[in-house]
């Protein structure tokens, strides 16, 4: 073929550069989201990569522009440059007045958030439904009312519900301002209309953003609702409370961005059928994350205890087989709590191993330790093992009052009265150190104890303090059997 010709063909065949259109772009491009965290991909997944669950990554249609990378070569943006909302000065100029925390009035509250409330600062509150978080709130709002303003928004109750409520609880103020909203529009209306120095939004789950994908408490609307009370609470040097929910697993419902949005994250939680509640920071940008909070729901509202050992201690005269009390660490507070245990013939086979308020992978692990270390022979029986006043126990350093216990129940022999143990449990029966020995025997003895067992290397109390404490040191699970029983 001429060569003319060759290229008449090549001409027919392809198009030049020139003549190609621009290929115009979809408006929406799909992403696919998780339901639980918020984690994005642009391909479907059977399990999500960010949260690991299974079956909540589904597609979601959002703007094609609001997908960073799904594009290549695109010409780079140009950021520009923008005028400074405040000057940058040396950090030693910076006046940190601004900052310090105001009380809200509860004292075992301005605990766990290292003195109280700061200007400014997001906190979320999330707990379990009916624990007492609304109750909570409003008793530290009718506090706070004393002061400055609050504006209370509840999204869950009608403004007559919460009403009764304060009634019953005396957090009734004229400073304090209450609005039924769940339209974040409307809420800043309220915040325009009443200026207050304390916000609390009751519950940020109920609260909704126009133009903004989703339903109220889905992934993309609290994103949304977080975000903008964040820059609000920024903006306004007003401090921000958010109520929270919690999924099933105990985790705060939402993405987990949720958490990194704000600067304080509480965690109010107990057993709906004790009176006990404790608030417990997971995070705290402006104070301690190892303090915890301790309250009493009662009739009439929630109530502080300062002093809450007691409520974890049978009220028993006479030893009982199978009991032990211990000292565990909640945060930096030292709490005296009662192990309980019950070993009987087996009712059933295989024999069952029920536990309440203890681990129960712990509690397997030290019978297990018993039988087989400490030659305790344990069988086929049923095992029960519980605290007293629903206190949860999850720290190492029960293990070896769980041990004594299970002890004294299988061979029917009390502890001594005014005994205290405390201490890790290895698998080769070994008794390991904890930390703050010294506050749990200095705590144990000021409520009475007067005898301890002690991992072996444990700092003893200061000259002094409590000398009529006399202290063990077991190196093993077996010796630590026979100092408590005399064996």
């Amino acid at each position: 073929m001429p060569a003319g010709d060759l290229n008449g063909v090549k001409d027919r065949l392809s198009v030049r550069a020139a003549t190609v259109p621009h290929m115009g772009k979809s408006a929406a491009a799909a992403v696919y989201q998780c339901s639980e965290c918020g984690w994005q991909s642009t391909k479907w997944a059977g399990r999500c990569g960010e949260c690991q669950r299974w079956g909540t990554v589904a597609e979601s249609r959002v703007p094609a522009a609001r997908l960073p990378g799904l594009g290549r070569g695109g010409p780079a943006r140009q950021t520009r440059l923008g005028l400074a909302t405040t000057a940058a000065v040396p950090i030693a100029e910076v006046d940190a007045r601004l900052a310090r925390s105001r009380p809200t009035g509860l004292g075992e509250l301005d605990r766990v958030l290292g003195g109280g409330l700061v200007p400014g600062a997001v906190v979320l509150l999330a707990g379990e439904p009916g624990v007492g978080k609304s109750t909570l709130l409003l008793e530290a709002g009718a506090l706070a009312a004393g002061a400055d303003r609050v504006l209370y928004v509840t999204g869950e109750e009608s403004a007559a519900q919460v009403r009764l409520r304060a009634d019953r609880i005396g957090a009734v103020s004229g400073n304090l301002f209450l609005a039924a909203e769940t339209d974040f529009g409307a809420l800043l209306t309220h915040v325009e209309a009443v200026n207050p120095a304390l916000l609390i939004v009751d519950s940020v789950q109920t609260i909704s953003v126009d133009g903004v994908d989703g339903t109220p408490g889905g992934v993309a609307q609290i994103r949304e609702v977080t975000s903008a009370l964040t820059a609000l609470a920024k903006q306004r040097t007003l401090t921000t409370v958010l109520v929270g929910h919690v999924t099933k697993d105990g985790s705060i419902a939402g993405p987990r961005s949720l958490e990194h949005l704000v600067d304080v994250v509480l965690h109010f939680d107990g057993d709906r059928h004790a009176q006990l509640r404790m608030v417990r920071a997971l995070k705290n940008r402006f104070g301690p994350t190892d303090e915890i909070g301790c309250f009493e729901l009662g009739e009439f509202g929630l109530s502080e205890l300062p002093d809450p050992s007691g409520l974890f201690l049978s009220r028993l005269h006479d030893p009982v087989p199978g009991t032990c009390v211990t000292v565990t660490l909640e945060g930096r507070r030292p709490l005296l709590a009662e192990v309980q245990t019950l070993v009987c013939d087996a009712t059933a086979d295989p024999a069952r191993r029920v536990t309440s308020g203890l681990d129960s992978s712990r509690v397997g692990m030290v019978v297990a330790v018993l039988q087989r270390r400490a030659n305790v022979t344990i069988g086929k029986k049923d095992i029960y093992a519980a605290t007293v006043g629903g206190v949860r126990l999850t720290e190492p350093s029960v293990d070896l009052s769980i041990a004594l216990a299970l002890a004294s129940a299988t061979s029917n022999l009390s502890l001594p009265g005014g005994l205290i143990a405390f201490g890790e449990v290895g698998l080769a029966g070994e008794i390991r150190r904890v930390t703050g020995v010294q506050r749990r025997l200095a705590e144990a003895g000021r409520m009475g104890f007067r005898r301890a067992i002690v991992p072996p290397g444990s700092p003893s109390l200061p000259p002094g303090e409590c000398p009529a404490m006399a202290v063990a040191e077991a190196p093993d699970i077996g010796r630590a059997i026979a100092a408590a029983l005399g064996g």
